[in-house]
């Protein structure tokens, strides 16, 4: 089992100082996206869900982690990300939110957690989020510098909002 344990950053902290950028990066689909390190508990291998009936589309069931019942949210389809290419087979990962951010023990479904990564606040772009919908879900877009194919390249990893894209779920969060 994976474990990312968080702590928060130190109120010791000057506001005068640029605030580093601490994230969990995962894949959905073909997608790489990100989400505020200290929003994460942990990382679990995917388990057996246990579906529940009736329950929305988005609310893929719920599990028994170490003894508590945790429901499962899956992520593909609260953002409508095609699911064709991933296979059922493929079970990917859980990512367990913290508990300060839900009111119940939720976890989202991931196919792979990348790392922890850190950034600098001029590697996020925060204007091309702008685009209408579900914005306000989407902080920026982070940019990290990569080689491809001989020249310089930035991949691009869609940092979403947590806490935004799951308050208006009916799941007690």
């Amino acid at each position: 089992m994976d474990t990312i344990r968080s702590t928060r950053p130190s109120p010791n902290r000057t506001t005068d100082s640029p605030q580093i950028i601490q994230v969990v990066e995962f894949v959905l689909g073909t997608g790489r996206f990100a989400i505020d390190l200290f929003d994460v508990k942990e990382v679990v291998e995917y388990t057996s869900i246990t579906r529940l009936p009736s329950a929305p589309s988005f609310v893929k069931g719920i599990i028994d982690l170490r003894g508590e019942i945790t429901t499962l949210i899956d992520l593909k389809q609260r953002l409508a990300i095609d699911d064709s290419e991933n296979p059922e087979g493929n079970t990917g990962r859980i990512v367990v939110l913290d508990e300060a951010i839900t009111r119940s023990k939720t976890g989202i479904l991931v196919d792979d957690v990348s790392s922890v990564s850190t950034f600098e606040p001029e590697c996020v772009d925060h204007t091309s989020v702008s685009f209408g919908g579900d914005e306000s879900a989407i902080l920026g877009i982070l940019k990290r510098a990569s080689k491809g194919k001989g020249r310089d390249e930035n991949e691009l990893i869609i940092w979403l909002n947590i806490r935004e894209l799951l308050k208006h779920l009916d799941i007690g969060l």
